[in-house]
């Protein structure tokens, strides 16, 4: 398809639209009939909607086939952190977390590494068949793990248990406690199209989790586009292949960022303990205080280095510091919400993640323009005023997180009056 940039845009903007809508449904989905047939399925759909798109050559069906890809894709994104909340007690999920957000955060720009040696020389069409090929590998390795464990969701595998006695014994009287009975479409959709609207509307929490990452994933995808124009043929002029290396500085900031992670980790076990085994999810803040200082300290070094008068080391270290800075302050929203509301997390987290993903399809549309419009120092420097207007937010969930969270009727509610435990 020959188009103009800004249009070609718009297939990475549809794609991430679908990951905003897609947790809305399928999250609810997996609570009633398991997290296993959500997981296969909707990756299974996905899977032949990417298909699809290698033989499309018009751009209008590509784009609602980037849509519903995004859509069906997204079941990774709804339904980790249930599946992590079924394996782990809640204040042992930080490792898993950290492990499955190393993968999410990281995905992307190591994505640009390796696809940028395939993309070399070849055609759209040809880079998208051989992600089908990759992600169907991904898929079928899932099937695998998934039938391995078997299903996580309790409530299922009690539904499931419950139905065999009563066939074994002919007792219909066996039933599971009323909590975990499953719920019927209605109640289950409108509860979870509903609430997470009411979290962003009247919880002060979930709206800066969602400030936050609105802003941080609108980044990630806007750099995207960005380091095009910054180090390709207009820039530093290097090809596809010199792009795609450019990114390895995020990749070597979040991997970092995994690593570092032991120590917050370690300072939250400790706060836990000395708590008596209580819930502290004010400890999550620890390393992200000093994220949110690096952070616009990355972009301003960034805006200043990253100039083809200056060698590429000086901007690609600076991506480095945002990596880490992304992992961390991501990880940090993401564990909160978790220990903060419990089992009503899922409702915060979907309000978080419509958030993130609508900025993270619009970033990019824009972000071109804004590099353009008034280049690349200006424009890293609006960033960086955004980031800095942003960097309370950690020190504040610090110091009042215990009184927003006793105001709220969420966060201190009963885990029995919950919605689902998925996020």
């Amino acid at each position: 398809m020959d188009v103009p940039a800004n249009i070609a845009t718009l297939g990475l903007s549809m794609y991430i639209l679908g990951l905003a809508f897609g947790p809305m449904t399928l999250a609810p989905l997996s609570e009633y009939y398991g997290r296993r047939p959500v997981y296969i399925f909707s990756y299974g759909t996905f899977l032949l909607l990417l298909l699809a798109t290698t033989y499309v050559e018009s751009l209008a069906p590509f784009l609602i086939l980037r849509l519903f890809s995004g859509y069906f894709s997204s079941t990774t994104i709804s339904n980790f952190g249930g599946t992590i909340a079924d394996l782990w007690h809640h204040n042992d999920t930080g490792p898993a977390m950290s492990w499955f957000l190393w993968a999410a955060t990281g995905g992307s720009p190591t994505g640009f590494v390796l696809f940028s040696f395939i993309a070399h020389g070849r055609t759209w069409h040809a880079v998208f068949r051989v992600m089908f090929f990759i992600c169907l590998s991904f898929w079928i390795i899932l099937v695998i793990a998934l039938y391995a464990l078997g299903e996580t969701r309790h409530s299922v595998i009690l539904l499931k248990r419950a139905k065999k006695l009563r066939k074994i014994t002919g007792d219909d009287e066996i039933e599971v406690p009323d909590e975990l009975k499953q719920r019927g479409p209605k109640q289950l959709f409108g509860a979870a199209l509903a609430r997470p609207f009411r979290f962003l509307a009247t919880e002060a929490i979930i709206q800066f989790g969602a400030l936050y990452n609105g802003f941080l994933y609108g980044l990630s995808f806007l750099f995207n586009g960005a380091f095009h124009m910054i180090f390709g043929p207009n820039g530093y002029g290097y090809d596809t292949i010199g792009i795609g290396i450019c990114f390895l500085g995020i990749v070597f900031g979040i991997c970092f960022g995994l690593l570092t992670n032991i120590f917050q980790e370690r300072y939250y076990q400790r706060q836990v303990a000395k708590a008596g085994q209580r819930d502290v999810p004010e400890a999550r803040v620890y390393h992200a205080r000093l994220a949110a200082v690096i952070l616009p300290i990355s972009l301003l070094a960034f805006a200043f280095t990253a100039t083809p008068d200056i060698h590429p080391f000086f901007p690609i270290l600076a991506s480095a510091f945002w990596g880490w800075s992304f992992y961390c302050l991501i990880l940090m929203t993401l564990t909160y919400t978790e220990d903060a509301y419990k089992t009503f997390s899922a409702s915060g987290l979907a309000g978080v993640g419509l958030i993130r993903n609508l900025a993270g399809a619009g970033f990019p549309l824009v972000g071109r323009s804004l590099f353009l419009g008034i280049g690349t120092r200006n424009a890293c420097l609006v960033l960086t005023g955004l980031a800095v207007l942003l960097a309370p937010i950690p020190f504040v969930l610090e110091k009042y997180g215990v009184s927003l969270r006793t105001r709220s009727p969420w966060a201190t509610a009963h885990e029995g009056e919950s919605d689902n435990e998925e996020a």
